[in-house]
């Protein structure tokens, strides 16, 4: 592709934009909120009790639903350090993705350091146990990406 096309294309782009009204703006704002991560984190430690119970039901021993649980929490908790750190915004763009991106590796670093000490924290542990604790949890995030837009007005209110 060549410069002129290209040039002529982002013109064209520019030529289509129409700046919302505040009227606009507000319906657009309604039709979308902004949903909390706060419910992600809860529904991971939520699932983790659940699969807990699971465990202490099938295996009948507590050191599995410890395991379990054990498992979600490695997930839930550095997600939740992970939320409360984004929560300040720095102003500039550059310092706030570098900010994203080092708490995001803090928190992949606990998760790791967490399920890594378990061995030591948790009498008899139960490695199947943990690991569908941890599975549960991550699939809490797939689960708000399904969820969301089915917890969202989609359809924009007409006047």
């Amino acid at each position: 592709m060549n410069q002129q096309a290209l040039a002529s294309e982002m013109d064209a782009e520019v030529a289509d934009f129409k700046p919302l009204t505040a009227e606009e703006a507000q319906r657009l704002r309604d039709a979308n909120p902004v949903l909390s991560p706060w419910w992600v984190i809860a529904a991971q430690v939520g699932v983790g009790v659940l699969v807990s119970a699971i465990a202490l039901l099938w295996v009948r021993e507590w050191s599995a639903a410890w395991s379990a649980l054990y498992g979600a929490l490695a997930i839930a908790l550095p997600a939740a350090l992970f939320v409360r750190a984004m929560r300040i915004t720095p102003a500039n763009s550059q310092a706030a993705m570098l900010r994203f991106a080092v708490w995001e590796m803090v928190k992949l670093g606990l998760s790791v350091l967490m399920l890594g000490v378990a061995w030591w924290l948790i009498a008899d542990l139960h490695w199947l146990a943990m690991l569908a604790g941890v599975v549960a949890a991550l699939k809490m995030y797939w689960l708000a990406l399904v969820a969301r837009p089915k917890l969202l007005k989609t359809e924009l209110k007409r006047p």
